[in-house]
């Protein structure tokens, strides 16, 4: 596949100014190697949540939660600005797990609020929480749609701490006299801005005005809109604002390309690209299209499994652990329901349809590159698509370098670098032996069952033998004899069980007289005589 490649540069975002708001805007953690290693010990949070914290790994703090947690830690409002993936859910929530340890929570009153914009953030967030949550003794609940309200209701009814809702499911909850906010003492509202795009911000201000004043609130955004500047000014009172990485975006830590494609290569690119070494997101329009996509994927030998806002909770929850897991490389997924997807590990998101806007594009990149690693973002684009694409770019403040792909062919090694994409005859091949590993390892445990098989019926048919030789003691007759009768009769039962299956099915097929001629053999006028004492009897 032959590339032509030329490299544009365009003028980043502009940044939003955010009068009378304390701004620190902490620096990438390149520019940090000088300074001294901060541990979470050193940000004032309880000692068994730092052990904690190490025996899972986490060791250093990101810079937002370096930057967030003691101001929180503190009670101060906080506005934290960052891009998804820098770390802002263990900002929040460790301070907020530490400020209500010890403290007493009643019935349908809880005393934090975690807002999310959709199912599986809250889930993920709750996740990410509850191990800390049981070192301090606090019980936490998801409160969402699609999933039971009856469990949610009866959780509250038992006196629940945290709460991680999203906001139109926490509202009906309210609405029905199971849960109070009058109590709440510390707000979060995480991914302000996704809430903002899937217009929830009606809910969200109708919540927060059941929040007692005088609470702590925090704000966490990506980008920060006129609503959520409208927001920030009537909820939070001098909040302490961090910032990692704000202005920029994405840009420092991930790379972006447009491959111009004409629409018959389309699918073979799509594929070629799908099926790299790693995880992959790929974002289309509808929810129809991801189906097709991921179907075709599959068809090419690619583990692949579509997401959508279609499928039953049960089913999202079901495919984004089989992802996480392992067992699905492929995640192809329309912009709503991949809003809440936030899983570490994947280095490339491709674009199959365009985005939206600049926003959208924004949030499907945020997929990758998270937690300081680095990824790519892919668009592919059609010939009569490039100007849209390009001024997206613009718009979302990126640099993306274009490749003109002039065939479905193979790779050019430039881009074969840049998305790890493989041949399809290699994914077959490779899709070939595994199936003919599978098929090998099932042989050997069938013959393995099989070995085991033979041993048992030896030493079943040794016990036999041993009961029948007593039994002939027992009546006097010739032990030798009865073993020796019994092992014939044995072996025609089994010579009748192995008998080919094509000389069982002629038997049965063997034609059987009907019965009413046997009865007309043995003679008709007993028959005749069969139903004239029927007759008699029914006359009578």
């Amino acid at each position: 596949m032959s590339v032509s490649s030329t490299d544009q540069i365009v003028v980043s975002e502009n940044e939003n100014e955010l009068p009378d708001v304390t701004t620190e805007v902490t620096e990438a953690p390149e520019a940090a190697d000088t300074t001294p290693q901060t541990t979470f010990a050193d940000l004032g949070l309880p000692e068994g949540v730092v052990r904690k914290l190490a025996q899972n790994g986490v060791t250093s703090p990101f810079p937002i939660q370096a930057a967030t947690i003691p101001d929180a830690l503190l009670g101060k409002d906080i506005l934290g600005r960052g891009r998804t993936g820098s770390g802002k859910t263990l900002s929040f929530g460790l301070p907020t797990l530490a400020q209500l340890a010890g403290g007493r929570t009643e019935r349908k009153r809880p005393r934090a609020v975690i807002l999310t914009p959709t199912r599986e953030l809250a889930m993920q967030v709750a996740d990410a929480l509850q191990p800390y949550g049981d070192v301090v003794g606090l019980k936490m609940k998801v409160v969402c749609g699609g999933t039971s309200m009856g469990n949610q209701i009866y959780a509250l009814e038992r006196g629940v701490d945290i709460l991680v809702a999203t906001p139109g499911r926490l509202r009906d909850i309210i609405n029905r006299g199971a849960c109070s906010l009058e109590d709440v003492q510390i707000t979060v509202l995480d991914e302000a801005d996704q809430m903002s795009d899937l217009g929830f911000l009606p809910e969200v201000t109708e919540l927060l005005d059941q929040v007692p004043a005088g609470g702590q609130r925090m704000l966490f955004s990506a980008t920060m809109e006129n609503e959520i500047q409208t927001l920030v000014d009537r909820y939070l009172k001098d909040p302490v604002s961090h910032e990692v990485d704000a202005a920029q975006g994405a840009v420092t830590t991930m790379s972006h390309h447009i491959l111009i494609v004409k629409p018959k290569d389309k699918a073979p690119v799509t594929a070629a690209i799908a099926s790299r070494k790693g995880r992959t997101i790929i974002f289309v329009r509808t929810q129809l299209g991801a189906d097709r996509v991921a179907e075709q994927l599959r068809d090419a030998g690619v583990k692949a499994d579509a997401l959508h806002g279609g499928m039953t909770q049960g089913a999202r929850t079901r495919t984004l652990a089989d992802f996480k897991d392992g067992y699905v490389n492929v995640l192809v997924a329309t912009d709503v329901a991949a809003r809440g997807i936030h899983v570490d590990g994947i280095d490339l998101v491709l674009n199959v349809d365009p985005a939206g806007d600049h926003k959208d594009y924004l949030h499907r990149a945020g997929r990758t590159a998270r937690a300081g690693r680095t990824g790519t973002v892919v668009s592919l684009s059609l010939p009569h698509q490039r100007r849209q694409i390009f001024r997206l770019m613009e718009d979302a403040g990126v640099d993306a370098a274009r490749h003109i792909i002039q065939g479905a062919g193979a790779f050019d090694p430039e881009v074969a670098e840049i998305t790890g994409a493989r041949s399809m005859t290699e994914v077959q091949s490779e899709s070939a032996a595994n199936a003919a590993q599978q098929a090998e390892r099932e042989v050997a445990d069938l013959a393995k069952q099989l070995e085991r098989a033979q041993r048992r019926a030896t030493e079943l048919r040794e016990e036999a033998d041993r009961l029948v030789a007593r039994v002939a003691r027992e009546r006097g007759e010739d032990p030798e004899a009865a073993v020796a009768e019994a092992q014939a009769t044995a072996a025609e039962e089994l010579a009748v069980a192995e008998e080919p299956a094509e000389r069982v099915a002629e038997r049965e097929e063997r034609p059987a007289a009907a019965p009413y001629e046997r009865r007309d053999d043995r003679g008709g006028r007993g028959f005749e005589r069969r139903d004239d004492r029927r007759d008699d009897r029914g006359g009578r």
